[in-house]
Formats: structure tokens, sequence, C-alpha cells
């Protein structure tokens, strides 16, 4: 019986070699018809960042502005990582953007934020990159080996590819 994808969740952790990612993602979309969402988590600051922040921003609500500085920053990249993404795709196969039903940035721990999504959006597959440093930091980065250990999806993890970011 063949598997039907029809929902697929890409994380990206928006370095700049998350493209790669995306290339296999939109690859199977394209390939399969299925929808492509796109995630990004932006993990909680620590306990001791805050009590940093708040020691040396004295001023009311300096921590807050600070903490969406950061998210608006995130925000932002990940629309650059994007338009260079999509700038960088062939004529041919730029209708595949069509079937990015979403792009989210979301508060959280990534493998919790991950399989959230892939849940609530009813996802056939998780596609995600595999840390920086390649099958390294014991073979895999810690955020794809919580999701593979908890994911009960189909998950690719594509190996880091240095600088063939859009090959």
């Amino acid at each position: 019986m063949k598997q039907t994808i029809t929902h697929i969740l890409c994380a990206t952790d928006l370095s700049k070699h998350s493209a790669y990612t995306m290339c296999h993602a939109a690859s199977i979309a394209a390939s399969t018809g299925a929808k492509l969402h796109l995630v990004h988590a932006v993990q909680p600051l620590s306990d001791e960042t805050r009590t940093a922040l708040q020691m040396y921003m004295q001023t009311t609500g300096s921590s807050e502005t600070a903490e969406k500085a950061r998210h608006d920053h995130a925000k932002a990249i990940m629309a650059e990582r994007q338009r260079a993404f999509w700038d960088h795709v062939s004529e041919e196969d730029k209708g595949i953007r069509a079937q990015v039903a979403s792009i989210e940035l979301i508060d959280g721990y990534p493998a919790e934020v991950i399989l959230r999504r892939a849940s609530e959006l009813n996802c056939d597959l998780i596609v995600l990159g595999a840390h920086e440093h390649g099958f390294s930091h014991t073979f895999l980065g810690t955020v794809a080996k919580r999701v593979l250990r908890r994911s009960n999806i189909p998950t690719l993890v594509v190996p880091y590819r240095g600088t063939a970011a859009h090959n």
C-alpha cells in the first residue's frame, strides 16, 4: 500500500545552511503535491539570561523590549532566508512556492515545537537538518535526536553540506 504525503513540516534553524534542508523538503513537496509548512522555534531565554537582562537593563520594560527585538530579528532573518532561497530556485521550479502553506516563528523548545506543529497540521513527514557540524555531536544534533526519538511519523534528517546550500 502506498502512503501518501500531503503535508510536510520543514524545521529550520535559520542558519545559512538551512537552505539545503529546505531544498529537500521543497523537492519532496513538488514530487508529491504536498503542502509545505516551514517552522522555526525561538528558544526561550534561560533563567540566567533573564536575570542578566534585568540586572543590566534597569529601566522598566527593557528586558521585554530586548526579547521582542530578539523575536523580530529572528523573523527578519527567516524572511531573508526565504527570499534568498526562492531567488536561487530555477524558473521551472518556482511554482513549488505556491505549495508553501505556512511560515511560522513559534516560541518554545525546538523539538517540542516541531513535534507539536507536525501533529497539529496533520503532517505526514518532518524534514530537518542535521547539526551544523554534520553527524558529530553524538551523530546528530540534540534537536534531531529528540525529534527522531519521539516522532510518530517519518522524519528525514538532511546532513549538513557545507557550502552546497543551494545545490
